[in-house]
């Protein structure tokens, strides 16, 4: 047997065997990009690894409400319960002042809620239906007997400082904090939340009968100023 042609029948056994071989194709970037976002690291926490004895939620819950999809009833009745009023009630429960201003706050919030498409129907939550502390289960479950599908739970805190000047009319300076939230009723989960502060400077004026009607004055400016901003991000969030 010649030279050339070993060679011929080498390199055509070498042409045969290669097309036998099966290669598998590497997967494009778009599918490695794909199963990397879809396949979570062995080492990725998805629950608590701490044992929580005074936890209200169990870890599956938490997992089903993190999880879960929510969304808001079309059409809402809405009680509203303010949690100062068992505190400050022990101490101004006879202050005419207090008492009204405290009723031009809620004033202001339940008319804004009326306004509402969505809002059907807005109650008060009274305090002889409250517990002695105020919790969401307490609040909730005053709400259901209520048949409201929601309710807002605020709290509006402030206070007054007085600069004086000699020669001059005294001024004064408020600041307000007005925390504000809807729980659902039925998950109990609360998808709004907001809280707001505000300030307002002012001197005594020719009305003010003194020195504690200014500060009264200012102080409920500066509440007036949160419970603005919150009326319109309650309308926003209700719109969406």
């Amino acid at each position: 047997m010649n030279k050339p042609f070993v060679v011929f029948i080498s390199v055509l056994s070498v042409v045969l065997f290669n097309s036998c071989v099966a290669y598998k194709e590497a997967p494009s970037s778009q599918e490695h990009i794909k199963y990397a976002a879809t396949t979570p690291p062995e080492d990725n926490i998805t629950q608590s690894l701490f044992n929580d004895e005074d936890a209200k939620i169990t870890e599956e819950n938490i997992q089903k409400i993190l999880d879960g999809k929510y969304s808001l009833a079309e059409h809402l009745r809405v009680a509203v319960v303010n949690i100062d009023n068992q505190r400050s009630n022990r101490y101004y429960w006879n202050d005419e002042d207090y008492l009204s201003s405290r009723q031009r706050y809620l004033t202001t919030l339940t008319s804004n809620l009326e306004n509402q498409q969505r809002v059907q129907r807005v109650s008060l939550i009274p305090d002889i239906m409250m517990s002695s502390s105020s919790s969401f289960t307490s609040i909730r479950e005053a709400a259901v007997r209520m048949q409201a599908d929601v309710v807002l739970i605020y709290s509006i805190r402030g206070g007054t400082y007085s600069k004086y000047k000699m020669f001059s009319a005294n001024e004064y300076k408020a600041f307000a904090t007005t925390q504000v939230l809807i729980m659902d009723v039925r998950t109990g989960l609360v998808p709004f939340s907001t809280v707001v502060t505000e300030d307002y400077q002012s001197s005594k004026q020719k009305d003010d009968f003194n020195s504690n009607e200014a500060e009264k004055r200012t102080q409920e400016e500066a509440v007036a100023k949160t419970l603005a901003r919150v009326c319109n991000e309650i309308n926003v969030f209700l719109s969406k």
